[in-house]
């Protein structure tokens, strides 16, 4: 790469890897961040269709779509119409109370047409985990505002990730991204989800669900929250059918909100809309982001149900639900969503994730069930799943010190894909856009990587 490639007014000065890597080391402090990280980091220059470019001229498949967000590829023109002509028409508006705009006038009109039945209005934020604090805010003051102040612990499960921020991090069960910074807020109480591979049963993930709350008392509880597909946090971990029908049963039978977050699951990557989609059942709350602009421009929301609503609306203006963010309905975000979502419907990318991640898991377990070290094989739409074990039959982990993950993906940088190991699963989440042959590139890949990495066990 030369001087004369970088866009104007993009760090000049340095214009050699190299360069990049130290200005990097010295000013920059990424997410999750560890200085070992970036011995010899990939510097990201440009992208096209479904493919990252590197600052060495390198093509690497983008096997789950930047940060599962991607949904429509690199470089579509059509995105950076929509945010250049509403830049030159109106760059920024506010839409807190007496203000609004065109752009998210459209956009809520839009989502209620694609959300699950019942939800009717919209907030937006700037991304997911604001979105998630804005639906445990707003679960909070709902319960309030109808004279149940008492219910305001939130129910959340181990291995579920719904953010970074205070709020959304105490909802999150991992602990790597609570315990160096101190303990959770207080109100959080999280529970096992269902893992047909390793863990409970959706029958009895749910139960355990109907326990807690009784433990608790009903009158306590303001909401559970749950991925309809456990992602980063799990790695790819998909419910049975019957483990949100009953969640849903359980929560009208305790007055419990019943938050979905669709953050990941959202706009057709699982092969319908919503992920809840897949099992009919209605939240009370979806959170979104990620996928509804493409990852073009950050945006993030919550949908509430007509109930909520209807109390919001009706509350007194004194006890009004005081929640705002500067970036809420930021004109362009919601200009390049309302693109996103046009040209996932005129192309049929939501169905067509639903054909592909079919196409994907049969490629998958043709290559790889069989494999001494291959535990699971699983997905949904284009959302998938490798997890791997040091034993099939006991289901045994890889010791911390045989570095899996990063071996792994150093395997798969090597043929041409780059992607996340989460739990040693490795995920997978391509672009909806990805055509056929990319995608048995894909699958083919991974089973190289697995094999070359195994050719006798550890």
């Amino acid at each position: 790469m030369t001087i004369d490639s970088i866009p104007s007014g993009v760090g000049r000065r340095l214009y050699d890897k190299a360069g990049w890597v130290e200005a990097d080391r010295l000013h920059l402090l990424h997410p999750q961040h560890h200085p070992s990280d970036h011995r010899d980091p990939i510097v990201w220059v440009g992208g096209d269709g479904v493919d990252l470019i590197d600052i060495d001229g390198n093509r690497v498949l983008d096997g789950l779509s930047g940060m599962w967000n991607v949904h429509l590829g690199h470089g579509r023109r059509e995105l950076v119409a929509a945010a250049s002509d509403q830049m030159s028409t109106l760059a920024f508006a506010t839409s807190y109370a007496g203000s609004t705009h065109y752009a998210a006038i459209s956009l809520a009109e839009r989502l209620a047409s694609l959300t699950p039945e019942g939800i009717e209005a919209f907030f937006f934020t700037s991304g997911g985990s604001d979105a998630t604090d804005s639906s445990i805010r707003t679960a909070r003051w709902y319960w309030r505002a109808v004279g149940q102040s008492t219910k305001q612990t939130i129910i959340a499960r181990h291995l579920s990730y719904h953010g970074s921020s205070i709020g959304a991090s105490s909802a999150t069960g991992v602990a790597e991204f609570s315990d160096p910074f101190g303990p959770r807020l207080p109100g959080f109480v999280h529970i096992d989800p269902p893992y047909p591979y390793r863990g409970p049963s959706g029958s009895d993930a749910a139960e355990a669900l109907e326990r807690t709350i009784l433990s608790l008392g009903a009158e306590t509880v303001a909401a559970f929250i749950a991925e309809p597909v456990i992602g980063g946090g799990g790695g790819v971990i998909v419910p049975d059918d019957t483990y949100f029908p009953r969640v849903r049963e359980i929560c009208d039978r305790y007055g419990i909100l019943l938050i979905a977050d669709e953050v990941i699951t959202g706009f057709g990557r699982t092969g319908r809309w919503f992920g809840l989609d897949h099992w009919g059942v209605r939240p009370d709350i979806v959170q979104f982001a990620k996928g509804i602009t493409s990852g073009y421009l950050p945006l993030g929301g919550i949908g509430v149900s007509a109930a909520i609503k209807t109390v919001l609306d009706e509350a007194e203006p004194d006890r009004r639900w005081w929640h705002g963010l500067t970036n809420s309905a930021h004109p362009v975000s919601c200009r390049v969503a309302l693109q996103t979502l046009r040209i996932i419907d005129e192309e049929g990318l939501v169905e067509r994730s639903a054909l592909l991640g079919q196409r994907l898991l049969d490629r998958l377990r043709d290559r790889l069930a069989s494999h001494p070290h291959v535990g699971d094989i699983r997905g949904l739409g284009l959302l998938a799943g490798v997890e791997l074990v040091a034993d099939r039959d006991t289901k045994a982990r890889f010791a911390a010190d045989v570095g899996l993950g990063s071996r792994l993906r150093a395997a798969m940088l090597e043929r041409g894909l780059v992607t996340r190991i989460v739990n040693d699963t490795i995920c997978l989440a391509p672009p909806l856009t990805i055509p056929e042959t990319r995608l048995d590139q894909l699958a083919d890949i991974v089973a190289q990587s697995v094999s070359a990495l195994f050719p006798h066990s550890f």
